[in-house]
């Protein structure tokens, strides 16, 4: 529907939707990545949602201001790497290299070789992780695939694929199973019915901290930008 923002310093870009089941318009700011979404009705004009957005300028910013700002990894920055706080330095060679609390990494292309090692790292954990987990449950999986979602931190396709969000592991590695055996749990159970919790506390124990500290913490994984 076109690009649009909110004038002012800095800007605020809006997206703009149409739905058939919209009332009226409606506004909504992803708490992950700060997006602020207008939905509208069929046949409603794109300047009334513009209006719409402008009355409520100081509400979005207010909102905006509160959200965990962006944080793109530098030599001297830190991220957090399996829940620890871990001080980026340069490497002295061409490869990354990673202890708790320090990772070295090639000042060339910086960002991009410190997220190809992070999407590797939590691969090579949720690998083991699934692993552990499907043989609890007595089940295969098909395959594990990683993405960069927004919208979830897993999921699980009929056919036993698994999918995980990278970002996991920047969090704690309670938390990384915890997710794991959420979706290896999904190959029993295509809910979130009580026979599936029974299954997730059967092949994990107890998920209530974990699950927590990804309700209370998980935005932030997503400020970190590559």
């Amino acid at each position: 529907m076109g690009q649009h923002h909110l004038p002012g310093t800095p800007p605020v870009p809006l997206t703009l939707r149409r739905s058939a089941r919209a009332r009226r318009i409606s506004l909504r700011i992803s708490q992950l990545d700060g997006r602020v979404t207008l939905t509208l009705p069929r046949g409603v004009a794109e300047r009334e949602a513009i209006d719409f957005a402008r009355s409520k300028e100081d509400w979005i910013r207010e909102h905006l201001a509160a959200q965990p700002g962006r944080s793109v990894p530098v030599l001297g920055g830190t991220i957090p790497i399996e829940g620890v706080p871990t001080r980026i330095e340069a490497a002295g060679g061409a490869r990354v290299l990673w202890q708790a609390g320090t990772i070295r990494v090639p000042e060339t292309a910086l960002a991009a070789r410190l997220h190809r090692f992070l999407r590797e790292m939590a691969r090579d954990r949720l690998v083991a992780a699934c692993d552990f987990y499907a043989v609890e449950l007595g089940r295969p999986y098909a395959r594990i695939s990683l993405r960069d979602t927004r919208s979830r931190w897993g999921s699980c396709t009929a056919d036993g694929g698994l999918m995980f969000s990278w970002r996991l592991i920047l969090a704690p590695p309670a938390v990384l199973r915890y997710v794991a055996a959420h979706e290896v749990a999904h190959l029993a159970e295509m809910n979130h019915s009580p026979r599936f919790w029974a299954e997730v506390t059967r092949i994990h124990g107890p998920y209530e901290a974990p699950r927590r500290w990804l309700r209370d913490n998980g935005a932030e994984l997503h400020s970190y930008q590559f």
